[in-house]
């Protein structure tokens, strides 16, 4: 299958729920299809790293909403918890026998401790702990894809990536793909195995010539660009000419955020996350928004170009 966007022009986004597969698709790793509109979980078990407490039957409606409507990527980490909320858990009681298209998608490195103190880098033996723990959280045999997170300069060095390269090569895990990274810290872990995506920060309000360079790099080498923060971390950002652009779609802001971001490369995976049905469906819909060169200008007028 490849990858394609090349889907019918849509000038705006239709009133009816609109599935996340109007967004194309992407072939990770060279065999696994997923939407580029996916899910990120990390603000389920609460709204902030600090809290308010989530919602777990709302948590658990909001994933099976995602599945209903086509996403069939969701991001998630065993340090995405709140207190004894935790993003895994609800993924396993909400979804658990996992739909066969179903890719989950999880990172490992730098974890929090109980209290939510951030600790450090990982060595081998956590991160294959990690791994396992992951396993038993999400209650599968195997991982869809783990990503090693980077903290600075801190790189796939030390045993580290070979790590979780031995757990791939047992079966553990399917494909590997790093976080934070520099192209420096990319080829590194390329030296021993390969790496499938590339989960970076990336919005409309952060799209310094770093980003834009490894966006370039990994669509010349087929690897999947998943940015976090895609809405800029905390709502749509105060972008000129949003507004203009999202009323003369008939959308929101966010969505105009999110179809603006696929626009960029075709290497580009969307995985916003929401802990409300509304939202979401509003996320999702994003999928079904194609914006013209105009909007693209409008949008990009006060910022570098992305080539």
């Amino acid at each position: 299958m490849p990858n394609t966007n090349d889907l019918p022009d849509a000038t705006a986004v239709p009133t009816a729920a609109v599935p996340a597969s109007a967004a194309g698709t992407w072939l990770l790793g060279g065999d696994l299809p997923v939407h580029r509109m996916g899910f990120g979980a990390m603000r389920l078990p609460g709204r902030t790293w600090e809290g308010p407490a989530g919602d777990p039957r709302a948590a658990r409606a909001v994933l099976r909403r995602a599945v209903e409507l086509g996403v069939n990527h969701i991001d998630t980490a065993a340090f995405y918890f709140y207190k004894d909320l935790s993003a895994n858990t609800f993924i396993r009681e909400a979804l658990h026998p996992y739909p066969d298209d179903l890719v989950i998608a999880t990172k490992v490195g730098p974890d929090r401790d109980p209290d939510h103190n951030w600790l450090g880098a990982a060595g081998p033996a956590k991160l294959k702990a990690d791994v396992h723990r992951n396993l038993r959280e999400l209650g599968r045999d195997h991982l869809d894809l783990v990503h090693l997170r980077f903290l600075g300069a801190d790189g796939p060095g030390d045993g580290r990536f070979e790590a979780l390269a031995e757990l791939r090569e047992q079966g553990l895990i399917r494909h590997l793909g790093v976080s934070n990274a520099t192209p420096a810290q990319l080829a590194e872990a390329q030296a021993v195995a390969p790496v499938v995506t590339v989960q970076n920060r990336f919005s409309p309000g952060h799209r310094d010539a770093d980003a834009r360079a490894m966006i370039a790099l990994c669509a010349r080498q087929g690897i999947a660009y998943v940015p976090f923060f895609p809405l800029g971390g905390a709502g749509a950002p105060h972008i000129a000419g949003l507004a203009a652009v999202a009323d003369r779609h008939g959308a929101t802001a966010a969505q105009v955020t999110l179809a603006w971001s696929l626009s960029v490369s075709p290497a580009m995976l969307a995985i916003p996350g929401t802990s409300s049905l509304a939202h979401l469906e509003e996320n999702v819909a994003a999928a079904g928004l194609r914006l013209d060169a105009a909007d693209l200008a409008e949008l990009t007028a006060d910022q570098p170009p992305t080539g």
